[in-house]
């Protein structure tokens, strides 16, 4: 149901409610009709799985090129929604947002193939003359959950993934991007039947999460916070609903002394500031070396003002906070004694500069939980062993940036900080290259997506062992006297 279109609901003229009273009744109302037609999306798409119509290559690459030709037709009203929820450019919406989104379609329609393909797989000599294969199945029916901060992108590539795997889905956008996710319905509704894919508008954020309770689902995607995940995971594993769970974390950045220092103060400064920092894994504090630091902060303020001009309010490069909510999450971060760049803000607008802070201590509030904006704590270390004290007070992050000229240095993080993915002298665009997985490891998420690595995640590998008739080795059956000395020879091969 589109949240912008009017519905009247008509009550007994004998009931006596104040103003209150009938805004429950109609809310009541419209969940008890949601519910209905909750409960018939469900039943069809089962119905349709079960039929095996989704499961042909034909019928996956026609829904993928469906998919792309919707998406292109759509693109100057999604950037106009985009504009209109995050204040993004149409610079910005493309390349974040549509062409990464069209991207993982292309890829799926070229790899399809390939990746459907039945997987022969070595036999151990014991059980000759038999053979072995795997073979990629889709799920059922999937729940994808998405997020506000790329509310196109992220929920449209899971769809992707589900699509190429063979999945009948049920989608449900964030409603705290409401322009987007009418697009997202809109999309969804003009091009494929309720009874393949259907977006369920709803509101509030543990809507899901009932709906968990109710459905068995044979794959479950979400993209949001900790919290959220939590309850997702839980109710899913009532059902045995596997889950797949990207919930982001605090992004280290580290800057050795031999980095480059002007290339990596022009990455981090726009890894930071895409999306207004809204990025999941943008950078959420700087780890600089101690020798280096000064010289740093003062590159990053002239990228800073390079980008956005000295007043970024009024570029039109620069997007905006989704609401008051994240606002004053925001403004509770910046403590302005410790502000040395930025720190400027406008209720009115949801907007917050680029800020940089000094002199952090762990028990700052920029430090106690991912900070999803546009600030930037400047912590300097003096030894490795340092910035491994910093990251494990806030483990398991779901990236991590390194720069560095030095293969050592570049090893040494890699091997002893356990993070999700990330960039060697760079930021965030590990995300856009779709023959990488994407997901987190312990508190960042379980599971990954995009490319191959999404459609396993909505595929089982069903493995199947087959024996010919013609030869049975005696070996295996009672009695088994001398057996023993050649079952211990065959298991050496």
């Amino acid at each position: 149901m589109n949240r912008h279109t009017p519905k009247t609901y008509h009550l007994k003229p004998t009931t006596f409610m104040n103003a209150v009273e009938i805004d429950e009744a109609i809310s009541l109302m419209e969940q008890k009709e949601i519910a209905k037609n909750v409960d018939r999306i469900y039943t069809q798409q089962k119905k349709l799985f079960a039929s095996g119509v989704t499961r042909g290559i034909d019928f996956r690459k026609k829904q993928l090129r469906l998919l792309l030709q919707a998406v292109q037709q759509n693109e100057q009203i999604l950037t106009d929604a985009l504009y209109k929820d995050l204040r993004k450019s149409g610079f910005e919406s493309y390349g974040t947002e549509i062409g990464p989104a069209l991207n993982e379609i292309r890829y799926a329609l070229r790899h399809l193939k390939q990746w459907m393909r039945t997987r022969h797989v070595s036999t151990p000599l014991m059980f000759f003359p038999g053979s072995s294969k795997i073979i990629p199945q889709p799920l059922g029916n999937v729940l994808l959950v998405g997020t506000w901060n790329y509310p196109f992108l992220l929920i449209m590539r899971a769809l992707v993934n589900a699509i190429a795997a063979g999945n009948t889905v049920i989608m449900r956008p964030s409603d705290e991007a409401p322009f987007v996710t009418d697009i997202i319905e809109k999309i969804i509704t003009e091009n494929f039947s309720e009874d393949y894919i259907a977006v369920l508008q709803m509101s509030g954020p543990l809507v899901s999460s009932e709906l968990l309770e109710k459905y068995h689902f044979d794959h479950v995607h979400f993209t949001g916070s900790k919290k959220i995940g939590r309850i997702i995971m839980e109710k899913a594993a009532a059902h045995l609903s596997p889950v797949t769970l990207e919930l982001g974390g605090k992004t280290p950045c580290i800057v050795e002394k031999d980095a480059d220092l002007a290339f990596a103060a022009r990455k981090i400064a726009w890894s930071k500031t895409l999306n207004a920092g809204q990025t999941c894994v943008a950078p959420d504090y700087l780890l600089v070396h101690h020798s280096v630091k000064d010289v740093l902060v003062e590159k990053l303020k002239k990228e800073f003002q390079q980008m956005f001009g000295v007043n970024p309010q009024l570029s039109p490069d620069y997007p905006r906070l989704i609401n008051l909510k994240r606002y004053y999450a925001l403004k509770k971060m910046v403590d302005m004694s410790k502000v040395v760049y930025g720190g400027q803000s406008d209720e009115a607008d949801q907007f917050i500069a680029p800020t940089l802070m000094e002199n952090i201590v762990p028990e700052d509030e920029v430090m106690q939980e991912e900070i999803f904006g546009p600030i930037l704590p400047v912590i300097p270390f003096e030894t490795r062993e340092d910035v491994i004290e910093w990251v494990s007070r806030h483990p398991y992050p779901l990236s991590l940036y390194v720069f560095t000229k030095s293969k050592s240095a570049e090893d040494f993080y890699i091997d002893n900080i356990r993070f999700g993915g990330g960039c060697v002298n760079n930021g965030i665009i590990h995300l856009g290259n779709p023959s990488l997985p994407f997901g987190g490891t312990g508190f960042s998420g379980i599971g990954a997506y995009h490319g191959e690595h999404g459609f396993n995640t909505f595929t089982h590998m069903k493995a199947v062992m087959r024996t010919p008739t013609w030869f049975d080795v005696p070996l295996w059956y009672p009695p088994y006297k001398n057996n023993l000395k050649w079952i211990k020879r065959i298991f050496r091969f």
